[in-house]
């Protein structure tokens, strides 16, 4: 009798202007194909142009997208647009915006109207100082030079876009990160019940427990594979 957990290739969506290699760690130990999707660099680039590249990458027949961050913005508009293709879908402190509205719209008064404007003056690049305190939080020294260093600034419209609407796949799930400075515990939950899943997992982590703590991540994806 087969007694390994079903499994699909895995789509991996980073956060903002993060680099392929924060998901080595993990998957490294995964069992299973995947990809890491890179985003496309045009400062004009829509929000459907990020899933349109992303989808265009992922790997053949149906997959499984695991979203970081905002790449859980860039995975609702996947299932908007080939839902057929997705078998699952876990977020990681991803943000889950309602049909309709968008990374900015789905932020807490007065956090959308504030790194709105921000955003509008300076562009989607944090300073060094944020990035290291609050992508940094947790990580050694090593990666957090090379996440200052290799940062990359995204399209705007990326934050602003909103999503289509779409149906989530009914395998979905949310891991949520407690020592989080990027998106606090309040942010997470609600972006949980947007994914309407009873797979809900918690990490002691900052915002990139890809790094943090590779080994954990891995056991959760291969939880999430067997939670059928």
């Amino acid at each position: 009798m087969n007694t390994e957990p079903r499994t699909s290739p895995i789509l991996f969506l980073s956060g903002a202007g993060l680099p392929a290699w924060i998901w080595d760690g993990v998957r490294a130990g995964l069992p299973v194909e995947s990809v890491v999707a890179v985003y496309p660099k045009r400062t004009d680039a829509s929000l459907r142009d990020y899933a349109d590249t992303a989808l265009a990458q992922a790997p053949d027949g149906t997959f499984t997208i695991v979203a970081h961050s905002i790449g859980g913005v860039v995975a609702s508009e996947i299932v908007a647009i080939a839902p057929e293709r997705v078998d699952g879908l876990l977020g990681i402190a991803a943000s889950v915006p309602a049909a309709g509205s968008s990374f900015l719209g789905a932020l807490p008064a007065p956090q959308r109207y504030i790194i709105g404007l921000i955003m509008r003056f300076v562009g989607t690049r944090p300073p060094e100082k944020a990035i290291r305190s609050g992508l940094g939080a947790g990580l050694g020294d090593a990666d957090i030079a090379r996440i200052v260093a290799e940062f990359e600034p995204e399209s705007q419209r990326l934050y602003r876009d909103g999503v289509s609407p779409r149906t989530l796949p009914a395998r979905s799930g949310y891991v949520t990160t407690s020592a989080d400075q990027e998106f606090p515990a309040e942010w997470q939950r609600k972006y949980a019940a947007e994914l309407a899943s009873e797979f809900r997992r918690e990490l002691p982590t900052g915002h990139l427990p890809m790094l943090e703590d590779p080994a954990s991540v891995t056991q959760l994806l291969k939880e999430f594979a067997s939670d059928i």
